[in-house]
């Protein structure tokens, strides 16, 4: 008995099982799949199910960064002034306080960039500098290009409330899609602001209360102009081959201001402009100057460094240097006058680069050279360089240091030698001419 009743179970069991086969058989002819294939249809059904949610997943989570950050983002260009003081340069670099992180972590609390984008922001943000200040150099009208939330109220002054007051963002125009803060400047200028003992003649002391003559002046001039045009500047950085076409730069201007006092020091301003310029080239070129002037090196010392020969060129210490102007006139050329983007012109800060100027830039050359003497101390180096050398690798000096090795030598052999070292010691003091 209960045998026929399982049996009876297992036939029916068949026959519903059956039926389904024959169900979903029938539904897949009529969705134009055979036999063999119908696996793959109930495959493809599957994966557009898998599809389908990825899909979603993807579209709450870009409607999750719409609602965190409900702004479009566009290419801008900052003008942004800073005191280099305490800082290790503009580029950014790990480990190390330097402006250009300072101004990142900035751009991010005011909620202007996002947070994960500083970590790579030349890719992620298309950040980019038009000049890479060194350790201690200071701005005036640095401009740096990047993508950036534009509607963000009051965005000038929430990037400046997060930055210390020696950094500040003056002003902000938007640019074209493929601007470039640093490829699309066509020039750069420069101050270096110096002591006028600086260049005083190897018949002068160098003091402090020293006062430049017009003569001087006018020998100074005479020298920077010696630098304007294109030239090979590998003698002028560091890393630099002589035959790396790199080392071609084309100087448009070089000149020296009046002399004016502050605290008692007298100092005149450098001014120099061209398409740009290398590690310490504009430092090299004040020390050469330097060099001629106080009689260690002939004026054609100049000519010899742009020969293949390395030569030993002083470099001036770095408190002095600015950079004070960027210059975009191809850029306002094609796009200034357009009718839709602005021309990449600052005139409208002149006064807030003026102030900023003397109350944070100058102000600390000032004070720093009073304290630290960094250009007094340097001319007290000189006598260290050889200065010049020819292809064979000897040293071809000035009169001036001919003699001075004269009486090292002199005094080298002198019988006493409490009065040699006295002697020796003399002749490397800050102070003495």
């Amino acid at each position: 008995m209960s045998s026929a009743v399982a049996s009876e179970a297992t036939s029916l069991a068949n026959k519903s099982d059956h039926s389904l086969c024959d169900k979903l058989e029938s539904e897949d002819n009529q969705n134009g799949c055979s036999d063999a294939a119908s696996v793959n249809c109930i495959v493809k059904r599957s994966v557009d199910d898998v599809e389908e949610t990825d899909g979603d997943s993807k579209r709450l989570k870009m409607e999750s960064k719409t609602n965190e950050f409900p702004y479009s983002k566009k290419k801008v260009a900052l003008l942004l002034v800073y005191s280099g003081k305490g800082y290790n340069g503009m580029q950014r670099n790990k480990g190390f306080r330097t402006i250009e992180s300072d101004l990142l972590e900035a751009l991010v609390k005011a909620g202007v960039v996002r947070p994960d984008h500083i970590e790579d922001p030349g890719v992620k943000m298309a950040f980019q500098r038009a000049a890479r200040t060194d350790k201690g150099v200071s701005a005036a009208g640095q401009v740096v290009s990047l993508k950036m939330f534009v509607d963000v109220k009051r965005v000038v002054e929430k990037i400046n409330e997060n930055l210390c007051p020696q950094i500040r963002v003056l002003g902000l125009k938007r640019t074209t899609k493929g601007f470039n803060s640093k490829n699309c400047c066509s020039s750069r200028t420069y101050l270096y602001i110096t002591p006028t003992f600086a260049f005083a003649p190897v018949d002068e002391t160098v003091r402090v209360d020293y006062r430049i003559s017009e003569n001087v002046l006018q020998r100074v001039q005479e020298i920077l102009s010696k630098f304007k045009g294109s030239h090979n500047f590998h003698n002028f950085t560091s890393g630099k081959l002589a035959h790396d076409p790199s080392a071609m730069r084309y100087i448009t201007d070089f000149t020296v201001g009046q002399p004016f006092e502050r605290a008692g020091l007298e100092y005149v301003v450098l001014t120099v402009t061209g398409q740009s310029f290398m590690l310490h080239q504009i430092r090299k070129m004040v020390g050469l100057t330097s060099t001629i002037c106080r009689g260690y090196a002939s004026m054609s010392m100049i000519d010899r460094c742009w020969e293949v020969a390395r030569m030993d060129v002083p470099k001036a210490p770095g408190l002095g240097l600015l950079l004070d102007k960027l210059h975009y006139s191809r850029y306002n050329k094609k796009f200034g006058s357009d009718g839709v983007h602005e021309p990449m012109v600052w005139d409208e800060y002149k006064e807030q680069i003026e102030n900023f100027k003397e109350s944070f830039i100058f102000s600390t050359i000032y004070e720093t050279e009073q304290e630290e003497q960094s250009m007094m101390k340097w001319l007290g180096t000189l006598h260290f360089h050889h200065f010049e050398y020819n292809s064979q690798g000897n040293t071809e000096a000035s009169p001036l240091l001919i003699a001075q090795r004269l009486v090292d030598q002199s005094s080298d052999t002198a019988p006493n030698n409490t009065n040699s070292h006295s002697r020796r010691a003399s002749s490397e003091e800050p102070d003495s001419s």
